[in-house]
């Protein structure tokens, strides 16, 4: 197996930061404010995001890159052959919170970790991919999302868009309300196999993907036009994010537990968001098709 090269997965996703952060600036007509911060138990970031834009209520692009003595708890919990070891975790992990309800939320997220501990052969792996949110679903919208996805992963196995698709339906499933979050895409983690350039190939691919993936889709969906309700439904769906995000989602314990910057890791939280007590949508309306229609887990492509 090829040993891994830890600078040129930090220089792709640099690059990868400053690619999404220039589209989508490009996009909205609105700039990225930059926070460079220092993580004190090692490491550090860049933090950019995107507020009040023309299309973009929020916009988060954050690259990360940490080391430490030990691994958290969040990553030696499925892994506990890994306590003890000193780690390195690096990536780039975005959250795009659109202003109009007819544009979908969207998420992505790119990482590498590795693990060593002296005498040892270190232990190292990728994980990522992007998922999307969507408020009032179209089907045309879905179908280029999963195709994407699905076109991205066929150079690396039939075997892999099905497998990941999956995997990323069980992953943002919010158990507590046992509904779907989004309509998935694509999701992995513990990738290490065959060898390093292999899976460093394919993270690489689900990065650059992600745009292909979205932008399409907020230019089909920024001329349409909305009112009070449909932002209602909008900030009540946003909601589940949240509930999401913090009571399940792996990626906000680890950065919480290996004290990560606490503004950059929440930046995933929408800025205006609502609850209702026991909402129920109106049976035939838009809203309700959103839960018959799209959060049900189905085969897009």
């Amino acid at each position: 197996m090829n040993s891994p090269d830890i600078h040129a997965v930090k220089q792709f996703l640099l690059q990868l930061q400053d690619t999404i952060c220039q589209q989508l600036s490009q996009v909205d007509g609105a700039t990225f404010e930059e926070d460079e911060w220092q993580r004190e138990g090692g490491g550090g970031g860049r933090s950019r995001v995107l507020r009040g834009g023309n299309i973009f209520e929020q916009a988060g692009v954050n690259f990360s890159h940490v080391h430490g003595d030990a691994m958290p708890a969040s990553a030696t919990a499925h892994r506990p052959e890994l306590a003890g070891r000193s780690f390195e975790a690096m990536g780039v992990s975005l959250v795009v919170h659109p202003l109009n309800p007819y544009i979908p939320t969207s998420h992505a997220n790119v990482r590498f970790f590795i693990a060593e501990k002296p005498g040892y052969e270190p232990v190292w792996w990728f994980g990522g991919g992007f998922d999307l949110t969507p408020f009032y679903g179209f089907e045309e919208d879905a179908i280029h999302w999963h195709k994407t996805a699905r076109d991205l992963c066929q150079p690396f196995g039939d075997d892999v868009f099905p497998r990941y698709k999956k995997w990323c339906d069980d992953y943002f499933f919010i158990k507590h309300r046992n509904e779907q979050r989004g309509i998935g895409g694509l999701f992995f983690d513990d990738l290490n196999t065959p060898d390093f350039d292999h899976c460093f190939s394919f993270m690489q691919a689900v990065g650059n993907g992600y745009l292909d993936a979205y932008l399409p889709i907020v230019e089909r969906r920024k001329a349409m036009v909305w009112g009070e309700r449909e932002r209602e439904f909008q900030l009540y769906r946003r909601g589940r994010y949240v509930e999401f995000n913090l009571v399940w989602d792996r990626g906000t314990l680890f950065g919480l537990q290996t004290g990560g910057r606490t503004e950059s890791i929440l930046m995933s939280m929408p800025p205006l968001v609502r609850f209702e007590y026991n909402y129920q949508p109106e049976e035939g309306s838009p809203e309700a098709a959103l839960y018959r229609d799209f959060l049900p887990v189905k085969d897009w492509v």
